[in-house]
């Protein structure tokens, strides 16, 4: 295929960027996921062949570098120092396309899986409980389903079936009012205070649950251009 031209450093990125699937890829590499199953977990519709097509293509240009895997089976995904700084430029798309595509977004055209799996990234370990946590989290709308989180030793297991332990914490909510407050449409508390979100068990992991998670890195820039969608 005929590329752009070696005289615009705009042509030259979108070699490396402009495919589709490519940045997703790499907002999730950024957001430290290196195994390819992880990878390929967070971005549903994308084919297996398609991924590491991909994957091969940013390492060719300088991306990412393959890594054996520290358990012996398969390979890791690591960004290179060019990789990393790209960081800088999908905050910067993320950020316009809030700005000035807001009123296109869809936050609840998401499944519940998929965004399980976006907040068990997003999380602060040094705030987590001193021992092991379990949450369960029951979607009750569009589609019934309940996925369960396991917070133990500074991180999060994601369970599709019941992990065997007991439960500390169910939270129970319709999949699309969980996205709101995960995009920032909303918060927290106020998700909780309306009734959209209900949390049971200890009242204090229930009072702490909200500070284990940190949202979408794009939280506060969507709150704050959904006050403005409000208030023009």
């Amino acid at each position: 295929m005929a590329d752009y031209g070696r005289y615009c450093p705009i042509a030259m990125a979108s070699e490396v960027m402009a495919d589709r699937w490519t940045p997703l890829i790499v907002r999730e590499l950024v957001l430290g996921n290196t195994r390819f199953n992880d990878i390929a977990r967070a971005l549903p519709g994308i084919s297996r062949s398609l991924l590491v097509q991909r994957l091969r293509h940013l390492e060719r240009s300088g991306v990412l570098e393959t890594w054996p895997s520290p358990t012996g089976h398969g390979s890791e995904y690591h960004l290179t120092p060019a990789g990393r700084d790209l960081e800088r430029v999908l905050d910067s798309l993320g950020r316009w396309a809030i700005e000035w595509l807001f009123e296109d977004l869809e936050p609840h055209d998401v499944e519940p899986t998929t965004l399980m799996w976006w907040m068990h990234r997003r999380v602060d370990t040094a705030r987590f409980p001193p021992r092991r946590t379990v949450i369960e989290w029951r979607h009750t709308a569009p589609d019934p389903d309940t996925i369960w989180f396991v917070l133990e030793h500074a991180a999060v297991s994601v369970c599709t079936q019941h992990p065997g332990f007991s439960v500390d914490l169910v939270v129970t909510m319709a999949t699309g009012d969980l996205a709101d407050v995960f995009q920032g449409y909303r918060r927290w508390q106020d998700a909780v205070r309306s009734g959209a979100i209900s949390v049971s068990g200890s009242p204090r992991l229930v009072a702490a649950l909200p500070t284990w998670f940190v949202w979408s890195p794009w939280a506060d820039a969507t709150h704050a251009r959904a006050h403005r969608a409000v208030t023009a």
